[in-house]
């Protein structure tokens, strides 16, 4: 009886988790109604930051606590434009951002490699502007006259096409009447989603002045239903905080709600911050050494603002100077981003699994570069595990053999007391001392691969790697549930001949033997619910478990243990 207690425990534990993980996200606070407008229109503008709240080198602690002006809260309303007919549009060999010269925002930026589904030619959007929602980057100068986010730049061009191999610059100009210069040029590198943003500030006025670049992550919260059911999918800001004045940082992040309650206002030196959804993530990145103040707060109008203000920089009269930072736009990709800024890579965030889920997928993925196909990889690694694993399943199946051998005498003890429990429990002990053999010693492999089966989970949740990957024929997305619930009913079949040759029921009582019958069935059902690349990993290794079972009891029929 003790043998099946440890396996329902884990089964319901199994369960229990993604129950939770479905209560999250169906606690989430639900998106607020937008009003539509039209496709061509977006909320142009919410807060600037006043230019006290740029901390500068010589006063970043008198600046500390400067607050931010609240220009579109005054009037309650959410600020409307018309985006502007000649877009500015920028072709790379990765990304088509979509530039538009009234503030010179990014306000569009498809991923040409990830397209919307598995089997689409539509790119994915990342940023966009849209009828209820929005996800765009803004930037600007804060000073006297400096041109924010919302004035009109001069664009060379409408239109640029990178060249093989080649990099490529897009300026915006802006001068106003006093002779102040503003060059806005943004910097797109082959094969990289990293958009470089420089500028050239030239003073010919009478006067010094005084400017500081800062950028905005702003969007509305996504519409998350029609998710997958148990997928529990992050959206909301994500920044590397400074620790401590020694250098040290850590990755954080909030989601929506948690925005609401807990806005950030922090100076420090370097990091980044910036705005995540899921599979990928629009950071801004100020240079290492500058000293910067981090924003994340809701939008006085709609959704939500991550703000980063880098330091006051004093352009003397017939003087130049530059500015500049750098914005991420892309897919969450683990070996590229912690090159492009430290604590990046944290951004895929496996949570409290991280040290067991980031090496699993460090094989995996150096697995995937010989065979080139993930499922394949999840197959040979799940071989991996249960051959590392193979004496603790022999210690189980050793254990099932054990207690079939003595099913009669366990039988013969519970018709002997019957309802003295008490005495049952100490006659079994009794029983299980003299023989010199542990019931319980066949949950440990069960306890082992349960924290396994959650990191696989996470690994395939988190990372954008295995994002629409394919396996063969129905399968095309292994992050995704079994289209046709082939994979479901194969592991419930497996399950049972597993339960089959385990002979367990022999130690059972009848209701305990319905319970067990039911279970292939039970998780089959729920596991139509999780990626397929998960199913396939829990059917190999149950396939597997059925070989390793079949010859551990051929070898513990030469002790007298097996079948007869």
């Amino acid at each position: 009886m003790e043998s099946i207690r440890f396996p329902l425990i884990a089964a319901l534990a199994v369960v229990g988790f993604f129950m939770y993980q479905a209560w999250k996200t169906d606690q989430s606070p639900a998106p607020e109604p937008q009003s539509p407008s039209p496709i061509e229109q977006i909320a142009a503008d919410d807060d600037v930051p006043s230019l006290d709240a740029s901390p500068s080198v010589a006063n970043s602690a008198d600046d500390s606590n400067a607050g931010l002006a609240d220009e579109a809260g005054e009037t309650g309303q959410s600020p409307r434009m018309t985006a502007s007919t000649d877009t500015v549009v920028v072709t790379t060999d990765v990304m088509r951002a979509f530039i538009d010269p009234q503030g010179g925002n990014l306000v569009r930026v498809e991923l040409l490699n990830y397209p919307v589904e598995a089997d689409s030619d539509t790119p994915l959007a990342l940023l966009h502007q849209g009828n209820r929602s929005f996800f765009v980057v803004q930037s600007g100068l804060l000073g006297e006259g400096a041109p924010t986010h919302k004035v009109a730049y001069r664009a060379d061009r409408s239109r640029y096409t990178m060249q093989p191999g080649q990099s490529l610059s897009v300026p915006l100009r802006w001068t106003d009447a006093d002779g102040r210069q503003v060059t806005k040029t943004y910097h797109f590198e082959p094969g990289r989603y990293v958009v470089g943003l420089d500028y050239s500030v030239r003073n010919d006025a009478a006067t010094p002045w005084s400017v500081s670049a800062y950028g905005q992550v702003w969007r509305t919260e996504a519409d998350s239903s029609g998710g997958t059911p148990f997928v529990r999918q992050f959206d909301g800001a994500a920044w590397y905080e400074q620790k401590d004045a020694e250098g040290k940082y850590r990755f954080r992040k909030a989601d929506f709600g948690k925005i609401d309650d807990e806005p950030l206002d922090v100076t420090q030196t370097g990091g980044w911050a910036g705005m995540m959804q899921h599979y990928f993530i629009a950071a801004l990145i100020p240079p290492a050494e500058q000293t910067v103040r981090l924003v994340t707060k809701p939008s006085s109008t709609q959704g939500y603002l991550t703000q980063l203000i880098g330091e006051k920089a004093e352009v003397a009269v017939g003087s130049s100077t530059t500015l500049s930072q750098r914005i991420y736009i892309g897919p969450k990709l683990q070996k590229r981003m912690e090159d492009v800024a430290p604590g990046l890579q944290l951004s895929v965030d496996y949570g409290l699994l991280t040290p067991l889920s980031e090496p699993l997928f460090w094989i995996m993925d150096k697995v995937h570069s010989v065979v080139r196909n993930w499922g394949l990889a999840i197959i040979l690694v799940t071989l991996a595990i249960k051959l590392v694993f193979y004496k603790l399943s022999e210690a189980q199946y050793r254990s099932m053999a054990k207690m079939r051998k003595f099913a009669p005498r366990i039988q013969s003890i519970k018709d002997r007391y019957g309802d003295d429990r008490q005495k049952m429990q100490q006659a079994m002990m009794d029983l299980y001392k003299k023989e010199g053999f542990n019931p319980f010693a066949g949950c440990w492999p069960m306890l082992v691969q349960f924290p396994v089966f959650i990191a696989l989970y996470w690994v395939l949740l988190e990372s954008v790697e295995l994002r629409q990957a394919p396996f063969f024929l129905w399968i095309h997305d292994l992050s995704a549930p079994d289209p046709f619930f082939v994979l479901p009913v194969l592991f419930g079949i497996s399950m049972f001949f597993q339960q089959k040759l385990s002979g367990q029921a022999m130690t059972m009582d009848p209701m305990q033997q319905k319970i067990m019958s039911a279970m292939p069935i039970g998780l089959a059902a729920f596991f139509t619910f999780f990626p397929s690349g998960l199913v396939l990993y829990w059917f190999v290794s149950n396939l597997v478990g059925i070989a390793q079972q079949w010859y551990i009891y051929r070898k513990l029929e030469h002790e007298g243990l097996g079948r007869k």
